[in-house]
């Protein structure tokens, strides 16, 4: 007898959630699509969460993203606007824990990590501040370096070009919109 194969329980999914899009067109069920594909990334996400806490930091970012984007499926409609921040912000959670689990070995992942994070506060500053999204870019990406230079100022003094550049026009697009 064969033993487990999870190609069945991936067949299995597929033949459900078809199974659901079919009943929701028909109009049998509203929104069935979404919780079912929201419930599959979700659980996924958290599956590859539980890998990460044994001991596999790669697994951070499969785990993040797909946990995201379940969230961002099973969002509500009032707030969808805010759905980019979620997913973004999702993916830029995986760079910050796979940094802070190892400081000193993966430094390098400060980097997408707060350029993500400052897209993500882009999309939730932009329904306030739209006349500043520029600034809050920029100057997240500024930000980002500056913190790469913290972590080591002997070794990564490079990181002050960058982060003093980004600032500046951060400041420059701020005093041109004034």
């Amino acid at each position: 007898m064969k033993r487990f194969d999870s190609r069945i329980i991936f067949g299995l999914m597929l033949i459900m959630g078809g199974g659901l899009a079919l009943a929701q067109a028909m109009g049998f069920l509203q929104n069935a699509t979404n919780l079912f594909w929201g419930a599959v990334f979700l659980a996924a996400g958290l599956g590859f969460l539980f890998v990460m806490f044994t001991g596999h930091w790669w697994a951070a970012f499969p785990g993040f993203t797909l946990a995201a984007l379940g969230t961002l499926i099973l969002l509500p409609d009032s707030l969808d606007e805010f759905g980019g921040a979620v997913f973004l912000g999702g993916i830029a959670l995986s760079f910050w824990y796979v940094y802070f689990t190892s400081r000193n070995e993966r430094w390098w992942a400060i980097i997408p990590g707060g350029v993500l994070t400052a897209l993500s506060l882009l999309i939730l500053a932009s329904a306030w501040f739209e006349e500043y999204s520029g600034a809050i870019v920029l100057g997240g990406i500024g930000l980002t370096f500056f913190i790469v230079y913290l972590t080591s100022p002997k070794d990564r003094w490079w990181a002050l070009i960058p982060g003093g550049v980004m600032a500046t026009i951060a400041g420059v697009t701020v005093a041109a919109d004034r």
